[in-house]
């Protein structure tokens, strides 16, 4: 991997965290919160390449997601 991704594993995994932590949900071990990172920022990447926006912002809108659907399941 290349930097740069693993800079946006890093932020992927600390917003995934952050966001199991404010849902009151146990977080998973660090090798499946880093494999949920690792298809969030592929996820982010993907939506980037087809609508031209930041990877921050696009990061934060998936986790969101993700969780809101979660919520619904």
């Amino acid at each position: 991997m290349g930097f740069i991704r693993d800079q946006e594993i890093r932020l992927a995994v600390r917003l995934l965290r952050g966001q199991y932590v404010k849902e009151g949900l146990p977080v998973p071990v660090d090798s499946q919160l880093e494999a949920q990172a690792a298809r969030v920022v592929d996820e982010a990447h993907a939506i980037a390449k087809a609508r031209g926006r930041n990877i921050l912002g696009i990061l934060k809108e998936v986790i969101t997601q993700l969780f809101s659907q979660n919520k619904k399941e």
